[in-house]
């Protein structure tokens, strides 16, 4: 039988960041879709499967979509076809799957975006020396930083 991880959810007008609690993660599975179909798979380190299936609330870029899996969790940043503020995460407007939270660390409103905004137009919360986006700053622990270290 399959379980959910504990899934952690924030936006900014140009992507949706998801953090899936899942130490220790093997065969970790992301799969994106243009019409905004999300699905997650991967197995624990005690070989518990794991997995989920978001439709999201828009349409978004699956070749722009990006994963980094860590010790202790994955984070994927789903990039939206379209800029712009999404009501909510998904397209039902039911109540969500108890493991879908928001991610408070995260969470930016509408009008604190442009503040955090560098002078080049990016986002300065991601940065790294190369340009690219640093997605799991802030999200390392003593067992990673100790393995970066190369301890």
């Amino acid at each position: 039988m399959s379980r959910q991880p504990e899934v952690l959810w924030a936006q900014r007008s140009d992507k949706v960041h998801l953090t899936i609690s899942l130490p220790d993660a093997k065969d970790v599975s992301v799969k994106c879709e243009k019409h905004g179909f999300f699905s997650f798979s991967a197995t624990s380190s005690q070989g518990e499967s794991f997995n989920f299936c978001l439709e999201l609330f828009g349409a978004i870029l699956p070749e722009a979509c990006r994963t980094k899996t860590g010790l202790r969790n994955i984070i994927c940043i789903i990039q939206k076809e379209e800029k712009g503020w999404w009501k909510r995460l998904l397209k039902s407007e039911e109540k969500p799957a108890p493991y879908l939270k928001v991610d408070w660390n995260r969470w930016c409103d509408e009008d604190e975006e442009s503040a955090e905004m560098g002078f080049d137009g990016r986002s300065a919360w991601y940065e790294d020396g190369d340009g690219e986006s640093s997605d799991d700053e802030g999200m390392l622990y003593l067992p990673d930083l100790e393995k970066a270290r190369g301890k």
